[in-house]
């Protein structure tokens, strides 16, 4: 038996940091003028970016976890938070969606005078800062479910900030303070046809599915091609992290077969082509007797 693997994972924590330091700023600013114009809309958004900055908190713990190093008890590491961490941070968005549809559903029956020409302003610094937060992640986003959570809460920011722009600006046209509510139900829809994505993978991921990126009948395809290969079983691919996939199986080779220059080869075009970096290849001779797992 052998196991090979590739370690490659990118240090985000200079985006968190920052990301996190401008949106306790932005907080800040909107939350006090929130306060000082006697507006629910900003202090609401203010609420809903503080749990964002508590989710970016989460992915950026889970980011470090990752690449502490095993430990008697964890032999694999502490990889597996960071998919925990795209969970919770998938819930947290539900949560904050739930929480604007209850918000705008109460305010069609009460809609709430708003000084339109500063929330405009309000938000626009949102929409800047919250954009540039999200393109910080923007790379990393179609391999690291983790940091597309982040970029996810992010751009959702960004996103809900133009709309109180828009609403700002209508506002000073048309003074319909209705469509204040309307517009954040329409955002809140939004939000939820991309966190749901983000909840799914991740539940999958957590119950050790094969990853989406795995192309599992290809490789199992590429296995049956190798004239090494007489027969495999206890094929099982699963994700350690967001970025890291493992894969075991039991292969019966011939015994003249070279057994560490088949699995040099075997796991590099795994690795290079399946996107596995983690690889562990039981050898069995045609001579033995079927293993047990292969009767499970």
């Amino acid at each position: 038996m052998a196991h090979e693997h590739i370690h490659e994972q990118k240090n985000y924590s200079k985006a968190f940091a920052v990301g996190i330091s401008l949106n306790l700023i932005y907080i800040l600013i909107e939350a006090g003028y929130g306060i000082y114009i006697n507006s629910l809309a900003l202090i609401a958004d203010a609420g809903h970016n503080l749990s964002d900055v508590l989710g970016l908190m989460l992915a950026w713990g889970a980011a470090y976890l990752v690449r502490k190093s095993p430990t008697e008890k964890y032999t694999y590491g502490f990889k597996k938070s960071s998919v925990l961490a795209a969970f919770l941070n998938a819930l947290i968005l539900l949560v904050a969606i739930g929480v604007i549809i209850w918000e705008a559903v109460g305010r069609f029956a009460n809609p709430q005078v708003i000084p339109g020409k500063i929330v405009m302003i309000v938000a626009g610094i949102g929409v800047v800062i919250n954009t540039v937060t999200a393109f910080l992640f923007f790379s990393g986003r179609k391999h690291d479910l983790n940091i597309k959570g982040a970029f996810l809460h992010m751009a959702a920011d960004a996103a809900i900030s133009f709309g109180v722009v828009l609403v700002g600006l209508l506002l000073i046209v048309t003074e319909l303070y209705w469509l204040d509510p309307l517009v954040s139900i329409v955002i809140a829809l939004i939000i939820f046809w991309g966190t749901w994505s983000l909840l799914k993978d991740s539940i999958n991921l957590a119950l050790d599915a094969v990853p989406e990126n795995i192309d599992k009948t290809a490789l199992e395809k590429y296995l049956s091609s190798l004239k090494e290969v007489l027969s495999f079983h206890d094929l099982h691919i699963w994700a350690m992290s967001t970025t890291e996939t493992a894969l075991t199986v039991h292969v019966v080779l011939d015994e003249s077969v070279d057994q560490d220059g088949f699995i040099k080869k075997v796991s590099d075009v795994l690795r290079k082509e399946f996107a596995v970096q983690h690889t562990t290849i039981q050898i069995e001779n045609s001579t033995e007797d079927d293993c047990r797992q292969n009767q499970i």
